[in-house]
């Protein structure tokens, strides 16, 4: 039954173009650029209750030549000519098992190789490489949910037929709870022009604050409970997301009054010039068993232990680590927009499911296609820095390797510490009806916040179809 299953996935992305996400909560993850296809309905009924079904499928290819180093260590971007891939394939299944309350179930295939087999920088290249492992295509769970709406009174507003969204009138006052298994990121830190690797910038960077520690087990999916607050022009969040059991680990812990990650948000919507705009801060607390990064680095002194992971010598005691930043947003015409996002977190332990960065900044802009007769093509344009925390920092410039960068090649060779500052651009094209294909290149300075190593530069090709 379980390989009929699988059958079948693998049919509906031979044989359909696919979508991407928009969740009825309205902080998706996914950026569905697709229209409806007279010959596919998406949207019908069972038995009475009314269900729909969308797809995706992405397949992303990176490239970049040899680059001057002037040394490498075990957790180096290898500094040779390399190639990297990933292709995933999500279908969205729904169902309204009554008025307001809607469960949702997308199973996901992913393969690929990462560069470096996900070492050697703190912005990486690819969004679809946490997902990632290795040439074989794995198949899993990745949401399966409950979403309950109770509307008040308000405007109402209809939510169309998409991906994770059964066609909808809600209120424009309304609460919205979700429970289960999703991403923190399909309801925190909304944006309409850096959101999604699938059809916008690539860069971990883009897709949501850098140093954004967020709650997730190595795919980037988590279990946990959500609730928004709509009412008139302002968003209210709220989460807790259960953490990994340990750090960057694949499995989750259960325990939810002991290991999670909690997050706040405040979204103000606006209008200038009757163009939209907005802006929201997102503060999040992790509770843990993680390494604190002064307790590593005098592990490493004491003991001689440069070259090493000593981090995992000292996680011993449940942390508690903590971030805030900002986000906004603008239309400045009804084809450019520009955005910006700010963070920073406490940097005194490791990482616990995200990336190796402690503060990060990120400012862009998107233009449509209109200007030149293409409004279904798009271009971005983005320049982001990341940093570390002296913690953290002290810790690499001792020898010390951590999970994911750790440049330690010898005595005086660990990091000569600069931010890591990453320029990136695409170019979006439609094929045909909901099949785009993208260019992307990203130049970054400083790899892994070393000055010795770099620059850069990565040339990305992107083909991407949706129902």
């Amino acid at each position: 039954m379980i390989h009929k299953f699988y059958l079948i996935i693998l049919l509906c992305f031979l044989s359909t173009s696919a979508l991407a996400q928009k969740a009825g909560s309205g902080a998706d993850q996914i950026a569905s650029f697709g229209d409806d296809l007279p010959w596919l309905p998406t949207e019908g009924s069972i038995f009475g209750i009314p269900v729909n079904i969308h797809g995706q499928t992405t397949y992303i290819n990176q490239r970049y030549n040899n680059f001057t180093a002037s040394y490498s260590g075990e957790n180096s971007l290898s500094a040779l000519k390399s190639m990297s891939y990933t292709w995933s394939g999500t279908l969205f299944f729904g169902a309204r098992i009554a008025p307001n309350t809607d469960v949702y179930f997308n199973p996901e295939v992913v393969s690929g190789v990462p560069f470096s087999d996900l070492a050697g920088l703190g912005g990486f290249t690819n969004g679809e490489a946490t997902k990632a492992n290795g040439a074989q295509a794995k198949f899993y769970s990745a949401r399966a949910f409950v979403r309950q709406t109770i509307n008040q009174e308000g405007e109402r507003i209809v939510l169309p037929d998409d991906a994770n969204q059964i066609t909808q009138t809600v209120s424009a006052n309304r609460v919205v709870l979700t429970g289960g298994q999703f991403s923190t990121l399909d309801i925190f830190d909304d944006s309409r022009y850096a959101k999604d690797p699938r059809v916008q910038f690539l860069n971990w960077g883009n897709m949501t604050y850098l140093a954004y520690d967020y709650a997730a087990d190595a795919r980037g999916y988590s279990w946990g409970l959500a609730g928004e607050w709509y009412l008139d022009n302002w968003v209210m969040r709220a989460s807790r997301m259960i953490a990994p059991k340990l750090p960057n680990g694949r499995d989750l812990n259960w325990q939810i009054f002991n290991a999670y990650g909690d997050q706040i948000e405040v979204e103000r919507q606006h209008n200038i010039a009757k163009l939209p705009g907005k802006v929201s801060v997102l503060a999040y607390r992790n509770k843990m068993i993680l390494a604190r990064f002064s307790d590593a680095t005098n592990y490493l002194i004491q003991n001689n232990a440069q070259g090493t992971q000593a981090i995992n010598n000292v996680r011993t005691n449940a942390q508690i680590k903590t971030g805030i930043g900002i986000n906004a947003e603008q239309a400045l015409t009804k084809d450019v927009g520009i955005y910006g996002r700010a963070f920073t977190s406490d940097g005194h332990t490791e990482t616990m499911s995200f990336t190796e960065a402690d503060n990060s900044l990120s400012i862009g802009l998107s233009i449509n296609g209109n200007g030149w007769s293409r409004p279904s093509d798009t271009i971005g344009l983005s320049m982001m820095q990341n940093g570390l925390s002296s913690y953290r920092r002290n810790y690499l410039q001792a020898g010390g390797v951590s999970y994911f960068i750790g440049d330690y090649a010898g005595p005086g060779q660990t990091i000569s510490y600069q931010p890591e500052r990453i320029g990136e651009i695409y170019y979006n094209a439609l094929l045909v009806k909901n099949v785009l294909a993208g260019l992307n290149f990203q130049y970054i300075n400083n790899p892994a916040y070393n000055a010795a190593r770099g620059p850069v530069s990565i040339l990305s090709f992107r083909i991407h179809a949706e129902f």
